[in-house]
Protein backbone atom coordinates (compact mmCIF):
# COMPACT_ATOMS: atom_id res chain seq x y z
CA UNK A 1 0.00 0.00 0.00
CA UNK A 2 2.84 2.43 0.85
CA UNK A 3 6.07 2.26 -1.16
CA UNK A 4 8.97 4.38 0.09
CA UNK A 5 11.66 4.49 -2.58
CA UNK A 6 15.15 5.87 -1.90
CA UNK A 7 13.80 8.72 0.25
CA UNK A 8 16.28 11.26 1.62
CA UNK A 9 15.60 14.58 3.30
CA UNK A 10 18.07 17.42 3.81
CA UNK A 11 17.20 20.58 5.71
CA UNK A 12 19.90 23.22 5.55
CA UNK A 13 23.16 21.36 6.02
CA UNK A 14 21.60 18.52 8.04
CA UNK A 15 20.62 15.24 6.41
CA UNK A 16 17.53 14.14 8.31
CA UNK A 17 16.62 11.00 6.30
CA UNK A 18 19.07 8.82 4.40
CA UNK A 19 18.09 6.61 1.45
CA UNK A 20 15.05 5.01 3.04
CA UNK A 21 13.60 2.08 1.11
CA UNK A 22 10.62 0.18 2.49
CA UNK A 23 7.10 -1.08 1.75
CA UNK A 24 4.21 -1.00 4.21
CA UNK A 25 1.62 -3.70 3.53
CA UNK A 26 -2.09 -4.00 4.29
CA UNK A 27 -3.27 -5.68 7.48
CA UNK A 28 -0.08 -4.91 9.39
CA UNK A 29 0.87 -2.69 12.32
CA UNK A 30 4.37 -1.26 12.10
CA UNK A 31 6.12 0.14 15.16
CA UNK A 32 8.60 2.95 14.55
CA UNK A 33 11.13 3.29 17.36
CA UNK A 34 14.31 5.24 17.99
CA UNK A 35 15.87 8.02 20.03
CA UNK A 36 14.60 11.59 19.91
CA UNK A 37 15.88 13.38 16.83
CA UNK A 38 16.54 10.20 14.83
CA UNK A 39 14.07 11.14 12.06
CA UNK A 40 10.87 9.26 13.02
CA UNK A 41 8.53 12.23 12.92
CA UNK A 42 10.12 13.61 9.73
CA UNK A 43 9.60 10.28 7.98
CA UNK A 44 5.97 10.22 9.08
CA UNK A 45 5.49 13.79 7.84
CA UNK A 46 6.92 12.76 4.47
CA UNK A 47 4.50 9.83 4.25
CA UNK A 48 1.60 12.14 5.13
CA UNK A 49 2.68 14.61 2.45
CA UNK A 50 3.39 17.45 4.89
CA UNK A 51 7.07 17.57 3.85
CA UNK A 52 8.53 16.76 0.44
CA UNK A 53 11.64 14.57 0.46
CA UNK A 54 14.77 16.00 -1.15
CA UNK A 55 15.24 12.77 -3.10
CA UNK A 56 13.18 9.68 -3.83
CA UNK A 57 9.42 9.19 -3.90
CA UNK A 58 6.52 7.85 -1.86
CA UNK A 59 3.67 6.03 -3.60
CA UNK A 60 0.42 5.25 -1.77
CA UNK A 61 -2.19 3.06 -3.46
CA UNK A 62 -0.53 3.74 -6.80
CA UNK A 63 -0.50 7.53 -6.33
CA UNK A 64 2.79 9.39 -6.02
CA UNK A 65 2.86 12.15 -3.41
CA UNK A 66 3.63 15.54 -4.91
CA UNK A 67 2.71 14.31 -8.38
CA UNK A 68 -0.63 12.51 -8.36
CA UNK A 69 -1.77 13.90 -4.99
CA UNK A 70 -0.60 16.45 -2.41
CA UNK A 71 -1.32 14.42 0.70
CA UNK A 72 -1.63 10.72 1.51
CA UNK A 73 -5.03 9.57 0.19
CA UNK A 74 -7.54 7.89 2.50
CA UNK A 75 -5.30 8.36 5.54
CA UNK A 76 -5.73 9.40 9.17
CA UNK A 77 -2.92 11.41 10.77
CA UNK A 78 -1.87 12.21 14.31
CA UNK A 79 1.49 13.98 14.24
CA UNK A 80 3.01 15.64 17.32
CA UNK A 81 0.65 17.72 19.51
CA UNK A 82 -2.82 18.15 17.95
CA UNK A 83 -3.81 21.77 17.35
CA UNK A 84 -7.44 22.83 17.73
CA UNK A 85 -9.42 26.08 17.99
CA UNK A 86 -9.73 26.53 21.77
CA UNK A 87 -12.88 28.68 21.66
CA UNK A 88 -14.82 26.03 19.70
CA UNK A 89 -16.22 22.76 21.01
CA UNK A 90 -14.55 19.46 20.26
CA UNK A 91 -17.38 18.54 17.90
CA UNK A 92 -17.19 21.90 16.10
CA UNK A 93 -13.45 21.44 15.56
CA UNK A 94 -13.99 18.01 14.03
CA UNK A 95 -16.88 19.27 11.92
CA UNK A 96 -14.65 21.95 10.37
CA UNK A 97 -11.94 19.39 9.65
CA UNK A 98 -14.53 16.99 8.22
CA UNK A 99 -15.67 19.71 5.80
CA UNK A 100 -12.24 19.56 4.15
CA UNK A 101 -12.85 15.91 3.27
CA UNK A 102 -16.48 16.24 2.34
CA UNK A 103 -17.33 12.59 3.07
CA UNK A 104 -17.48 12.60 6.88
CA UNK A 105 -21.01 12.84 8.26
CA UNK A 106 -22.18 14.05 11.66
CA UNK A 107 -22.79 10.43 12.61
CA UNK A 108 -19.20 9.49 11.74
CA UNK A 109 -17.84 12.39 13.78
CA UNK A 110 -19.85 11.45 16.86
CA UNK A 111 -18.96 7.78 16.40
CA UNK A 112 -15.25 8.60 16.26
CA UNK A 113 -15.57 10.65 19.45
CA UNK A 114 -17.28 7.71 21.11
CA UNK A 115 -14.52 5.33 20.00
CA UNK A 116 -11.86 7.72 21.31
CA UNK A 117 -13.68 8.11 24.63
CA UNK A 118 -14.34 11.85 24.31
CA UNK A 119 -18.05 11.87 23.36
CA UNK A 120 -19.01 13.13 26.84
CA UNK A 121 -17.18 16.40 26.11
CA UNK A 122 -18.29 16.81 22.49
CA UNK A 123 -19.96 20.16 23.10
CA UNK A 124 -17.47 21.58 25.59
CA UNK A 125 -14.93 24.17 24.47
CA UNK A 126 -11.50 22.72 23.76
CA UNK A 127 -10.01 25.38 26.07
CA UNK A 128 -11.51 23.41 28.96
CA UNK A 129 -9.96 20.11 27.82
CA UNK A 130 -7.10 18.46 29.69
CA UNK A 131 -4.03 17.25 27.78
CA UNK A 132 -5.43 13.71 27.72
CA UNK A 133 -8.79 14.94 26.40
CA UNK A 134 -7.06 16.84 23.59
CA UNK A 135 -5.15 13.70 22.71
CA UNK A 136 -8.43 11.76 22.50
CA UNK A 137 -9.84 14.48 20.26
CA UNK A 138 -6.74 14.18 18.08
CA UNK A 139 -7.33 10.44 17.80
CA UNK A 140 -10.99 11.06 16.94
CA UNK A 141 -10.00 13.34 14.03
CA UNK A 142 -7.56 10.70 12.78
CA UNK A 143 -10.16 7.93 12.69
CA UNK A 144 -13.37 9.78 11.77
CA UNK A 145 -12.94 9.19 8.03
CA UNK A 146 -12.52 5.42 8.51
CA UNK A 147 -9.18 5.57 6.63
CA UNK A 148 -7.23 2.69 5.09
CA UNK A 149 -3.92 4.08 6.34
CA UNK A 150 -3.06 5.38 9.82
CA UNK A 151 0.04 7.46 10.58
CA UNK A 152 0.17 7.92 14.36
CA UNK A 153 2.96 9.68 16.25
CA UNK A 154 2.82 8.79 19.97
CA UNK A 155 -0.96 8.17 19.93
CA UNK A 156 -1.05 7.02 23.59
CA UNK A 157 0.60 10.18 24.90
CA UNK A 158 -1.18 11.53 28.03
CA UNK A 159 -3.88 8.82 27.95
CA UNK A 160 -4.91 6.99 31.11
CA UNK A 161 -5.02 3.18 31.34
CA UNK A 162 -8.59 2.96 30.08
CA UNK A 163 -7.80 5.24 27.15
CA UNK A 164 -4.72 3.21 26.21
CA UNK A 165 -6.67 -0.06 26.34
CA UNK A 166 -9.49 1.43 24.24
CA UNK A 167 -7.13 2.66 21.50
CA UNK A 168 -5.09 -0.55 21.47
CA UNK A 169 -8.26 -2.59 20.97
CA UNK A 170 -9.39 -0.27 18.19
CA UNK A 171 -6.07 -0.49 16.31
CA UNK A 172 -6.02 -4.29 16.56
CA UNK A 173 -9.56 -4.41 15.17
CA UNK A 174 -8.57 -2.11 12.31
CA UNK A 175 -5.61 -4.35 11.49
CA UNK A 176 -7.96 -7.32 11.19
CA UNK A 177 -9.96 -5.30 8.66
CA UNK A 178 -6.86 -5.03 6.49
CA UNK A 179 -5.80 -1.51 7.45
CA UNK A 180 -2.17 -0.35 7.37
CA UNK A 181 -0.95 1.26 10.58
CA UNK A 182 2.36 3.00 11.26
CA UNK A 183 2.84 4.21 14.81
CA UNK A 184 5.75 5.72 16.69
CA UNK A 185 5.98 5.16 20.42
CA UNK A 186 8.51 5.36 23.22
CA UNK A 187 6.33 2.94 25.21
CA UNK A 188 7.80 -0.54 24.77
CA UNK A 189 4.54 -2.16 25.86
CA UNK A 190 2.62 -0.46 23.05
CA UNK A 191 5.15 -1.79 20.55
CA UNK A 192 5.13 -5.32 21.96
CA UNK A 193 1.34 -5.59 22.26
CA UNK A 194 0.40 -3.99 18.93
CA UNK A 195 3.14 -4.32 16.35
CA UNK A 196 3.77 -7.08 13.83
CA UNK A 197 6.95 -5.44 12.54
CA UNK A 198 9.36 -3.18 14.41
CA UNK A 199 11.30 -0.59 12.43
CA UNK A 200 14.15 1.27 14.10
CA UNK A 201 15.31 4.72 13.09
CA UNK A 202 18.96 5.53 13.76
CA UNK A 203 20.50 8.80 12.58
CA UNK A 204 18.10 9.06 9.67
CA UNK A 205 18.46 5.42 8.55
CA UNK A 206 15.68 2.81 8.74
CA UNK A 207 16.50 -0.62 10.16
CA UNK A 208 14.18 -3.63 10.56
Amino acid sequence: MVEISNVSLTIGKAQILKNIEYRLCDGTIYGLVGANGCGKTMLMKCICGFIRPTEGKIVIDGKELGKDCEFAPDAGFLIEIPGFIPTCSGYRNLKQLAALRGDVTKEKILHSMELAGIAYAAHKKVSSYSLGMRQRLGIAQAIMGNPKLYILDEPMNALDKNGIARIRDYLLEEKEKGKTILLASHNHEDIEVLCDVILEMEEGCLLQ
